[in-house]
């Protein structure tokens, strides 16, 4: 949907859609830019203040950067759920939940050319999602929140180029670079030998 003004598009469908998605980042340049007028204006009290209130800003954008990285253009079937540390996925054909503190490990896997979190619980029950799921941009936020995640590393796992454009696939056997990349492990999660 283009914004008309006096039958004239102002603003391109393109451009739209780009400032609706980067609309985090966007109010935090908005609260950098306001950091910077306080420390501008000088003064015992203002300029710290300022300074506050720019790094308030930049912590903001570096997680709305990197939130807006992760969310893919929506092309798989099925629809993410993120609700009271439950993580859910429902597709036509596969399904289920699992719980974010029992999660023992994230996994991004490519399976004939498409990209897929696997979620591991610690009584071995296991989802797929597809990352370009309707709602999979849900996943940033409670990803970040399991104990030690990198959330840098997370979203430079979805920046690679190992999955094939939309509606191609492959057969079974053809793998394009890294089967199954480990994103995050919980500490503690595994086997411990007894002496």
């Amino acid at each position: 949907v283009a914004i008309h003004i006096g039958g004239l598009d102002v603003i391109r469908p393109e451009v739209f859609a780009l400032l609706r998605r980067a609309h985090e980042v966007i109010w935090a340049a908005a609260i950098i830019a306001f950091g910077l007028w306080l420390a501008w204006l000088g003064g015992y009290l203002l300029l710290p203040l300022g300074g506050l209130v720019i790094a308030l800003g930049a912590s903001l954008a570096v997680m709305a950067w990197r939130r807006m990285r992760f969310a893919q253009d929506i092309h798989a079937p099925g629809v993410v759920e993120v609700d009271e540390g439950q993580i859910g996925y429902l597709g036509p054909t596969i399904g289920g939940y699992v719980s974010l503190p029992e999660l023992s490990e994230v996994r991004l896997i490519t399976l004939r050319g498409r990209r897929l979190w696997r979620l591991k619980q610690t009584d071995g029950q296991t989802i797929l999602i597809p990352v370009d799921a309707t709602g999979a941009d849900r996943l940033f936020d409670a990803f970040a929140s399991l104990p030690g995640m990198d959330t840098g590393a997370l979203v430079a796992a979805l920046g690679r180029p190992d999955a094939l454009p939309p509606g191609e696939t492959l057969p079974i056997t053809t793998t394009i670079g890294p089967e199954m990349r480990v994103i995050w492990r919980r500490r503690g999660s595994g086997v411990v030998a007894q002496s």
